[in-house]
């Protein structure tokens, strides 16, 4: 089976987000990109994660094309190529639609630096415009909006979290949702305080040397 391992850890990440509560049903998708067969491994669409084998994970090339799986790909894997087409460092994407990250999506709010988890993924995590679900207008506008950062809100619809392995890109998608529930409690609360400039990069350079090799 081509991509076997990358085909067992998509499947049982699909599970994992479905156990960490941030996606419901068969909403969201994730994948792993193989830089060395240039192939990516992707959930397939509207199928239940729990109900995911390996071989129901779709293997595609970076143009599209379906290599292996029987099922069709994830409607949205244009976000997860176009990804893997321009960012040496991204290995792993995952879309979820986890509830204060959402709600944010909907309001057009960025998460500004209210906490210093924010090192998760940048200086701070734009939302991307309104784009119908699906399209590659919508995989390039979140492309544009995200920049160089691990994690982007997408407008009216989620969020899309990217890295350097789907482990870790899961564990950004985690935080960002915890990170989206405190900014949105202190937004309501009054005007939070938010770490300066050069509070914020003082995190980044930190987390270079937080994860274990």
């Amino acid at each position: 089976m081509i991509l076997e391992n990358e085909r067992r850890q998509v499947a049982e990440y699909g599970v994992k987000l479905l156990e960490a509560g941030i996606t419901v049903g068969t909403f969201g998708n994730l994948s792993i990109y193989n830089p060395e067969q240039k192939l990516m491994a992707i959930s397939p669409s509207g199928v239940d994660y729990r109900n995911t084998a390996p071989e129901d994970i779709v293997v595609m090339t970076l143009d599209g094309e379906k290599m292996d799986g029987k099922r069709k790909p994830s409607s949205e894997y244009d976000l997860h190529r176009v990804l893997y087409q321009r960012r040496r460092d991204v290995l792993a994407v995952i879309h979820t639609h986890s509830v204060y990250a959402t709600t944010l999506a909907c309001l057009h709010w960025k998460i500004e630096p209210v906490h210093y988890i924010i090192g998760y993924a940048g200086h701070d995590i734009p939302c991307s415009p309104y784009v119908q679900f699906g399209t590659y207008e919508l995989a390039e506008s979140v492309y544009e909006t995200m920049g160089g950062r691990n994690a982007c809100l997408m407008g009216n619809h989620g969020l899309l979290c990217c890295g350097g392995s789907l482990e870790y890109t899961f564990d950004i998608a985690q935080q960002v949702e915890f990170l989206a529930q405190i900014y949105y409690n202190t937004r309501v609360a009054g005007k939070p305080i938010l770490l300066t400039e050069d509070e914020v990069s003082a995190v980044l350079e930190g987390f270079k040397a937080y994860r274990q090799k």
